[in-house]
């Protein structure tokens, strides 16, 4: 069990259930995320509550929101445990995923984009540039979440609600991948370039030249994440 907790869930003020659920999901991501919850172990709800000092429910509510991110796995009549690190067989098929389906989202959204959707994305573009890049994840949280936002709004721009809901089965999965080469952020400049890239192709209302963009981007992470992970 942590020693710990983050700050923001013992406020000692009163706040709404949902924003305390928000806090206590961001905390049990956090612990998740820089390895203080090791993988394969089990997650008591009491302990976690009295951890964190608060009620059982909103631990229930945030771990069954992890659920969904793969990144902690409900077992029958034993609660939940965390789930085990990636595999390169798993990375491999996340990435074959990927790239079966974000530049088909970035040719459609190119001639489907909104005003306001181009400015989104720029806006995630700068907040990739601004954001701290710290070996914690309390200190790369934020270019994480640009990151994610970036490829969530053109999975939206493309305005197709198949290919959004086949997107929104992989985005926990993507952040849970960032523990299989187990360093935080590496990549930085070679992403933030890549993602101006595609952003530009957006900007040129070409559909090809989005999905080459996109393309590259996701073959590119794949052969960095490749090189810093760890053999199995």
């Amino acid at each position: 069990m942590p020693a710990a907790s983050p700050s923001s869930v013992r406020t000692g003020l009163p706040v709404s259930r949902q924003v305390l659920a928000d806090h206590v999901y961001e905390a049990l991501l956090e612990w998740l995320m820089d390895g203080r919850l090791e993988p394969g172990a089990a997650v008591s709800i009491d302990g976690m509550a009295r951890e964190l000092e608060v009620s059982p429910t909103p631990v229930r509510e945030a771990l069954a929101r992890l659920e969904h991110t793969g990144m902690v796995r409900r077992v029958a009549l034993k609660g939940y445990r965390v789930a085990p690190v990636f595999t390169r067989e798993d990375f491999a098929e996340l990435m074959e995923a990927r790239l079966s389906i974000e530049p088909v989202n970035a040719r459609l959204a190119c001639s489907r984009m909104t005003p306001d959707g181009l400015a989104a994305l720029k806006q995630a573009v700068e907040d990739l540039r601004t954001a701290p890049r710290g070996g914690s994840f309390a200190e790369y949280r934020s270019y994480l979440e640009a990151d994610e936002r970036f490829h969530q709004l053109i999975a939206a721009q493309a305005s197709n609600q198949f290919l959004l809901a086949a997107y929104n089965t992989l985005g926990g999965q993507i952040q849970r991948f960032r523990l299989f080469g187990g360093v935080g952020i590496t990549d930085a400049e070679q992403a933030i370039a890549e993602h101006q890239a595609v952003l530009d192709a957006l900007l040129s209302g070409d559909p090809e030249a989005a999905a080459t963009a996109m393309t590259k981007h996701v073959e590119n992470v794949r052969g960095r994440a490749m090189a810093d992970a760890p053999e199995d």
